[in-house]
């Protein structure tokens, strides 16, 4: 499904293929010879996301852009099920496997892999080749990779990355309340969103 969303509408490459139970909203272009499977959602909120060529978006991933933190993906990205992918910059040859998260203001290096279940951390910089294993986390610039449990030390270098404020444009000391009244009221412009019909416009 295509949406127009804050008067944006997604480009797709005539050689992609988006599966029809996808959703791709506002302004996301998809490269060529990309997959899109069944029941991604690439959402680009008030900002832009960006697929390269032959890359695979799994079923149920969600991918999402913002105004601050854009999502540009290179070419030959695996995204596997489940993964969230929210304002990264992710270079070529990516591997990001089933249920990992990336958060805004990260950036992937060249061929990294992100394991299942890990998380890269908002504005972490994880470099070319880098691996996180299963469950563990990327944390800082350049980047720590520390498993689980290590969570004392995880959180001594997240705290000093804002992740409220990168994440919710939020103050550190911003209530749930606080948070979720301007969530509430920046999603509601998804009430002027528009179902496309028809094939979906080819990119240049």
């Amino acid at each position: 499904m295509l949406i127009e969303h804050r008067g944006r509408r997604p480009v797709v490459h005539p050689t992609a293929t988006i599966a029809p139970t996808a959703v791709l909203s506002g302004d996301v272009s998809v490269g060529a010879g990309t997959r899109i499977l069944h029941g991604a959602v690439l959402s680009a909120e008030d900002g832009a996301i960006r697929v390269g060529a032959e890359c695979v978006v799994m079923e149920h991933a969600l991918v999402r852009g913002r105004a601050g933190h854009p999502v540009a993906i290179g070419d030959h990205v695996l995204i596997g099920p489940h993964a969230h992918v929210n304002g990264a910059t992710i270079a070529d040859e990516v591997f990001i496997a089933t249920g990992a998260s990336i958060f805004p203001g990260a950036v992937l290096g060249r061929a990294a892999e992100v394991r299942i279940n890990a998380v890269v951390q908002v504005n972490t910089v994880l470099d070319a080749d880098a691996m996180v294993p299963i469950s563990w986390v990327a944390v800082g610039s350049p980047a720590e990779i520390l498993p689980p449990e290590r969570h004392d030390e995880i959180w001594a270098i997240q705290r000093g990355l804002n992740f409220v404020g990168t994440v919710y444009g939020s103050a550190p000391t911003a209530s749930m309340r606080e948070i979720m009244s301007r969530q509430s009221a920046f999603y509601a412009a998804h009430a002027g969103d528009i179902v496309i019909d028809g094939p979906p416009p080819e990119a240049i």
